[in-house]
Parts: C-alpha cells; sequence; structure tokens
C-alpha cells in the first residue's frame, strides 16, 4: 500500500493537477485535515527535483490560506466547529494552558511550531480563540511555513536522485521514521502544554 502511495505521488508530479492536489491537502492541513502536505511534497519534489521550489511556494501560499481558515474555526467557531477538532487530537484540556502561553509567548509560539511535525492546525485555531493578532499571524506563518517547506525544497532539489535512491530503497522505514515524528510531535504538545 505505501509503496501505491508513493508510486501515485511520484507519478503526480508530472500532471497538471499535482499543485492543486498538493495545495488542496496544504490548505485542508492547517486547518483540519492530520496529514501534513510533507507527504506529498517529499515524492513529488524527489520526482521533479526542477519544480521543488515551485511545490514548496503552493505548500506555503495554501497553508497559509488554510492558516487563516483554522484562525476563523478558533475565533468566530470555537465554540462549536473549533472545540470538536481540538478535543479530536486529544488536545481538549490543553487549550487553556496554550491560550495562556499565548498572552507572552504568541509570536514564538507561531514560528516555532510552524517548523516542527506538531500539528499546525491546533496553532491556527487556538491562534484564533486566543484572538491573535490577525496581521503578525499571517507575517508569522508566511516565514514559519515558508522556512520549512523552502528548506525541504532546497534539500530535496540539491540532493534529489540521491535522496531519491535511499527512500525506494527503504520505503517502509523512512515512512515509519516520518510517522513516528508525527506521533512524537502529538506527545509533546499534549506533554508541555
Amino acid at each position: 500500500m505505501l509503496r501505491r502511495l508513493y508510486d501515485w505521488c511520484i507519478d503526480a508530479a508530472g500532471k497538471p493537477h499535482a499543485a492543486w492536489i498538493l495545495g488542496c491537502i496544504s490548505f485542508a492541513e492547517s486547518s483540519f485535515f492530520p496529514i501534513p502536505p510533507d507527504a506529498m511534497l517529499i515524492p513529488m519534489a524527489l520526482a521533479r527535483p526542477d519544480r521543488a521550489f515551485f511545490f514548496a511556494t503552493v505548500c506555503t501560499a495554501t497553508s497559509v490560506a488554510g492558516g487563516l481558515l483554522g484562525y476563523f474555526i478558533g475565533a468566530e467557531l470555537y465554540a462549536t466547529v473549533g472545540q470538536w477538532l481540538i478535543q479530536l487530537y486529544g488536545y481538549g484540556d490543553k487549550v487553556e494552558a496554550f491560550r495562556a502561553a499565548y498572552a507572552q509567548y504568541g509570536a514564538w509560539i507561531i514560528l516555532l511550531k510552524g517548523l516542527t511535525p506538531i500539528p499546525y492546525k491546533i496553532v491556527t485555531i487556538t491562534s484564533g480563540f486566543a484572538g491573535f493578532n490577525i496581521g503578525l499571524f499571517i507575517v508569522l506563518s508566511i516565514i514559519t511555513r515558508g522556512a520549512r517547506f523552502y528548506l525541504l525544497a532546497f534539500l530535496l532539489n540539491r540532493y534529489g536522485e540521491r535522496a531519491r535512491q535511499i527512500l525506494e530503497k527503504r520505503l517502509g522505514l523512512w515512512v515509519g521514521l516520518f510517522l513516528l515524528v508525527l506521533v512524537v510531535g502529538f506527545i509533546v504538545v499534549v506533554r508541555v502544554f
């Protein structure tokens, strides 16, 4: 199954609709979807290293746009949709601590959490819920999400063929490590906040 999904992403990289699919996943991940766009960005940039920076631009723009939806959910729909999403991801009892931390460290939280495998939707929804300055939220989101995706693009553009050979040789191991990093990210959020 992993091989089919990986092959589909590799194949999709050459299709005209590739950027649309990547953008939709990146948008959704910033507000409600559990799978980060890296799962598509990496194989697509490996398949087309010449388009890695374009794919990073798509991810950055759509992630920030999705972050605005997450912000809106937190600001205007927290009592219904926002609270349900936060509970779904297991952070319900941590929101007040997260909100209090925003009063003192809001900008640093956005910058640091946007770079890590910690789900960005938690940051976007809580930013809206905490009433964080939306203009600053947008600027910080562009910086942090752009840094994350452009760093990946740089590495995949530069070492794409070598990285592709290493990844394809032990796909199961690398996917397992990726999932482990995601799980650790979730645990860190639960323990820290």
